[in-house]
């Protein structure tokens, strides 16, 4: 148990043991309390870690360096740590690549499973190797998470010696998610699992028995519509999504989704409409940005760098966001700018190749 920490009820709201029964009074009369009797600030450490959990909350990436050096450091709070591992956003950042391979090997498991769980939305070699080798980690949760990870490699062929215990692991995370077969969730979940296998037929009677279970569950409409897409069947998944939007018009994903499956049929007009409806829904939709960045750059060029800039800017750990970037401000004129986001991106990520040819493009 943490001792009172009123200054973090001042600065972010949350509540604070003497507050709880000293109702009378306020936060600034407790911080002012706790501070005589103790003259070592023990309230600062919490304070920090708070700090960095606020702003991952709010995606203010610019503490970045800082949450994944405290994830790392021997000496972090468990919960805290794995709060920042959560909340940070997967991608191929080798600094981020580099903290979660870290903290799937902590002592804590509650670490090992938050880090595979991110490791599995991250399609590389080395987070591919981690989750083969926690499917034998002691600790159930950190099995599951790790298979759960390994489900979406669908073609993916293990070394002998490791069959049994993905098996195992693959069997205990299945098992996991179909415990409640009376809870619409468990189908979902079983489907989610189908469409990573690119069993999309098996998936669809997923999240078809779930909406029986759940009519209202739009994210079940909206994984269909995704399976129907894969199999080819355009208009079945537009059906869907169309479906989804009437239950619910300002769903993110579903906007995103039929934005993306509008861009398909060659229908950029109607590709915006909901592109823009999505990022309007989730503001913090780097990819919708991305997306309409490459849609208004065949007319407005100026428009499609601000769409660019936007989701540079809320995915900076993405050197994709940043390349795109700087494509269109070379097409727009700008090459200065560009020139500059491609130098950036080079020296941040020096296996992103296409930023370096790209610079030698332009420079020449």
């Amino acid at each position: 148990m943490l001792p009172p920490t009123p200054a973090a009820t001042i600065a972010y709201k949350s509540p604070n043991a003497c507050n709880v029964c000293h109702k009378d009074k306020d936060a600034e009369w407790a911080d002012k309390l706790v501070r005589q009797w103790r003259t070592r600030d023990y309230q600062a450490p919490v304070l920090k870690r708070a700090r960095l959990i606020d702003a991952a909350r709010k995606r203010d990436w610019r503490s970045l360096p800082e949450m994944l050096a405290y994830i790392n450091d021997p000496k972090h709070d468990d919960v805290f740590a794995t709060s920042l591992i959560r909340l940070i956003p997967p991608s191929q950042d080798q600094r981020l690549m580099s903290a979660l391979l870290s903290a799937a090997k902590d002592t804590s498991p509650l670490m090992r499973g938050a880090a595979v769980q991110a490791l599995g939305l991250i399609p590389t070699t080395e987070s591919l190797q981690a989750l083969v080798e926690a499917t034998g980690d002691d600790y159930k949760l950190v099995r599951v998470r790790a298979a759960a990870g390994i489900a979406t490699f669908p073609r993916m062929s293990a070394p002998p010696a490791y069959q049994a215990q993905l098996k195992k692991a693959n069997d205990e995370y299945l098992a996991s998610i179909t415990a409640r077969p009376d809870q619409w969730t468990s189908h979902y979940n079983m489907g989610n699992y189908q469409l990573g296998q690119r069993e999309t037929k098996k998936a669809v009677a997923s999240y078809e028995t779930a909406l029986k279970f759940e009519p209202q569950a739009v994210m079940a409409i909206v994984n269909s519509s995704i399976a129907y897409a894969q199999m080819g069947e355009n208009d079945k998944a537009e059906s869907s999504l169309q479906q989804a939007l009437k239950l619910a018009p300002d769903n993110a994903a579903a906007n995103f989704n039929m934005g993306l499956l509008k861009a398909e049929k060659n229908d950029p007009k109607q590709a915006e409409k909901y592109l823009k409806k999505a990022i309007k829904a989730d503001p913090q939709m780097a990819q919708a940005a991305y997306n309409l960045c490459v849609i208004t750059a065949k007319d407005r060029i100026n428009e499609a760098v601000t769409w660019c800039r936007k989701a540079s800017d809320l995915r900076p750990q993405d050197p994709k966001y940043a390349y795109t970037l700087a494509f269109y401000l070379n097409q727009k004129g700008d090459k200065a700018e560009a020139v500059k986001t491609l130098k950036g991106i080079v020296e941040s990520y020096p296996q992103y190749k296409d930023a370096e040819k790209l610079l030698k493009d332009i420079s020449k």
